[in-house]
């Protein structure tokens, strides 16, 4: 009985830690796959309006993913600091369609397909802002984001 309610303290005192990291998820001790970050980030920046603008999303997120100076995994590029959307990984999807659609383009993703738009893009904005800076290179608007490169 003692080793039962020592076991029952540690899984809470895990279960604990991985909430105040903002690691909840559906995968064991709070680990994300690789596929559960990606829908996240497509639910939550293309603003579920259209499969394009969420393979969008997807494609920049493998660009950084592939490019020198970006974490070289899904969660890790999604998890960044202040370059998608607050809470990305720990608020609740209540959308239900949205998120199913959000996940169908993430398995495709991850399987490998792109945005033929997006090309090597690796920064997006909402769609309608402008900034001074003189080098981007917009490549596309999808999604109610516009894609851009610097230069």
């Amino acid at each position: 009985m003692r080793i039962l309610r020592k076991a029952a303290a540690l899984a809470a005192a895990l279960i604990a830690l991985t909430s105040l990291s903002g690691c909840l998820s559906l995968g064991w001790f709070g680990a994300r796959t690789p596929h559960e970050c990606m829908t996240r980030v497509m639910y939550f920046e293309s603003n579920r309006s259209s499969e394009e603008g969420m393979l969008a999303v997807g494609t920049v997120v493998m660009n950084r993913m592939y490019a020198k100076g970006y974490p070289n995994d899904v969660c890790g590029v999604v998890g960044q600091k202040n370059q998608f959307a607050s809470g990305v990984l720990s608020r609740p999807m209540s959308e239900a369609r949205s998120m199913q659609r959000a996940a169908h383009i993430a398995h495709q993703v991850l399987n490998g397909a792109r945005h033929p738009g997006v090309g090597n893009a690796m920064f997006f904005h909402t769609a309608g802002l402008t900034f001074p800076y003189r080098n981007m290179h917009y490549v596309l608007v999808a999604g109610g984001n516009a894609f851009y490169e610097r230069r």
